[in-house]
């Protein structure tokens, strides 16, 4: 018989004959999101064990961020805004200061998302995505079930892993901010890792940073801060304890967007 084997596509697994059931499609992908952050600081030594080679402590040794935001994201073709369980998932990171080749950028340790296709996206970006259940307090316009984004509202975050609580931010707005929070505006560096799996296969390891474009950023409200690292969160984040805040700084609650195009290759002078 003739050899009428199909041909299987597909940017990412799973292959199909259309190619369409890839879990992910294409970049460039677009993304808006509510913010809730906080700035503060962690041991400088324990950043810099954070740090892969080609990485240091930038200008701002032990600045340090974390984020939480909800986010909603399509594609080129927008189709995914068609279904509010694809297109939607909740998101908290924690960034670290440090720069590349005399540059600023920022170094995300730790990631969590509640879905499998950001989790799988930030695996190919290089970024450390694991699974954990995010809430996140929602700005209202009326009635007394949330807050405003004026003086006197409050937004909250927390992070359950495994069923532990791990993390837990408040911000109190009193103001405006006239810039943005300063590691929300830098080049995030990540490291992409392909464990070897064949006969005499090397490991990959390359370090890369993010592409993105259409950067936008609402008012900036910002307040009092609080923001707490529990240290018995469980298996497998002993090391988490490590970026405890040593010193808490003002937190912010605004919108983003960006798109992501894909990445680059890290190289001096690049």
């Amino acid at each position: 018989m003739p050899d009428t084997a199909t041909v299987l596509s597909g940017y990412s697994l799973p292959l199909s004959p259309s190619g369409g059931a890839a879990m992910l499609t294409p970049p460039p992908w677009h993304f808006s999101g509510e913010i809730l952050m906080v700035d503060y600081r962690v041991d400088p030594d324990a950043a810099a064990a954070f740090l892969p080679p080609g990485l240091r402590l930038g200008a701002d040794p032990g600045a340090a961020a974390a984020v939480f935001a909800q986010w909603q994201w399509c594609s080129d073709s927008g189709a995914e805004l068609a279904d509010p369980a694809r297109c939607q998932f909740g998101e908290f990171l924690i960034l670290l200061a440090c720069e590349f080749d005399g540059r600023p950028m920022a170094r995300c340790p730790y990631a969590w998302v509640d879905q499998p296709v950001p989790m799988m996206r930030g695996w190919l970006q290089g970024m450390p995505k694991q699974f954990g259940e995010m809430s996140q307090t929602r700005a209202t316009p009326v009635g007394r079930a949330g807050p405003r984004l004026a003086p006197g509202g409050r937004f909250d975050g927390a992070l359950s892993v495994h069923g532990r609580r791990v993390v837990e931010s408040t911000v109190t707005l009193s103001g405006e901010l006239g810039e943005p929070p300063a590691l929300h505006t830098v080049p995030l560096a990540h490291t992409r890792v392909l464990p070897a799996w064949l006969a005499a296969e090397e490991r990959l390891s390359q370090l890369v940073a993010s592409e993105v474009r259409d950067v936008e950023f609402s008012e900036i409200r910002t307040g009092d801060a609080q923001f707490r690292l529990f240290g018995d969160a469980g298996p497998g984040l002993e090391d988490l304890t490590l970026l405890s805040p040593v010193e808490i700084g003002a937190g912010h609650v605004f919108s983003y967007a960006e798109t992501l195009l894909g990445g680059r290759l890290l190289t001096p002078g690049s």
